[in-house]
This record gives C-alpha cells, sequence and structure tokens, in this order.
C-alpha cells in the first residue's frame, strides 16, 4: 500500500481470500476469488461455469451482481476504519453488455464516492479479452459498530 492509497490499512489479495471470502458463504460458492489491489481499486474474478451460468449457457446476472457487490464490499469496508465502522450494501445495480461462456470474467471496483455516511463504487467486470461485460453501480452504507 502506498501513503496515497484510499485503503485504511495494507491488504492483500492472498489475505482477502483467506479472510473474507469464506467457506459457506455466496463468493467462495462462486468461485470468486480477489486478483489484485491498487491504490484505489480492486480486483476480483470469477470462473463462467456451472455455478454461474444460466439455462441457455452464458453469464446470469445475478451472479455478475453477486461478484460487483463482492468486490465492491470488500473494497468499501477497507476504506473504514474497521474497529470502529463497518459497511452494508444500500443499492445496487447493473447494465449487461455482452455474454459469457466460458473463461472468467474480472470485476474491477473504483470508487465514485468516499463519504463520511456513505460509498458509491463502480464496478466494470470485463472478460478474458478485456471486454465490456457489465457495468455496475453499487452504494453502501457506513454505519457505528455498537460497542458491546
Amino acid at each position: 500500500m502506498s501513503s496515497s492509497s484510499i485503503f485504511s490499512v495494507p491488504v492483500s489479495p492472498q489475505e482477502i481470500n483467506e479472510t473474507q471470502i469464506v467457506e459457506g458463504q455466496m463468493a467462495r460458492h462462486l468461485g470468486i476469488e480477489m486478483v489484485e489491489v491498487g491504490p484505489d481499486f480492486m480486483i476480483a474474478k470469477m470462473p463462467v461455469d456451472h455455478r454461474t451460468i444460466q439455462r441457455i449457457g452464458i453469464l446470469h446476472g445475478g451472479a455478475s451482481l453477486a461478484l460487483a457487490e463482492t468486490v465492491g464490499s470488500i473494497a468499501a469496508s477497507y476504506c473504514v476504519d474497521r474497529n470502529r465502522k463497518y459497511i452494508v450494501g444500500q443499492e445496487i445495480n447493473a447494465n449487461h453488455i455482452r455474454p459469457v461462456r466460458e473463461g472468467f470474467v474480472y470485476a474491477t471496483a473504483t470508487p465514485l464516492h468516499l463519504g463520511k455516511s456513505s460509498q458509491v463504487w463502480e464496478i466494470k467486470i470485463r472478460n478474458e479479452a478485456e471486454k465490456l461485460v457489465c457495468v455496475s453501480r453499487f452504494t453502501v452504507a457506513v454505519l457505528d459498530r455498537q460497542e458491546e
């Protein structure tokens, strides 16, 4: 993490994959993995396989949204003081641009707004040829942790 990073603590894809994408949760079930963390973005990948396609053999739009919300949520959670704050999704939308039948898709989350009470993220999903598959906008609320 460089000093100009938007993330509150240094974090690596390996750490996220070991601590944030855990067994028994949707991201793990769909095969989502974090692959890159930059100073102001995170990238995750997801296979296009029997878990993520619809009946006609193309990537399911819901799987794209699950990928977008996963990478957006993880990125957003690292932009707050994780000891005092947490984030929850408020709204997500998507435009599906082109079908994908096989391989992997890659979702890049970048912030549009990082506020004290909300964040807005843009997530672009691309295929292995780097063609745009889906574009999503994801809004999260930033909430205070309750003392126990």
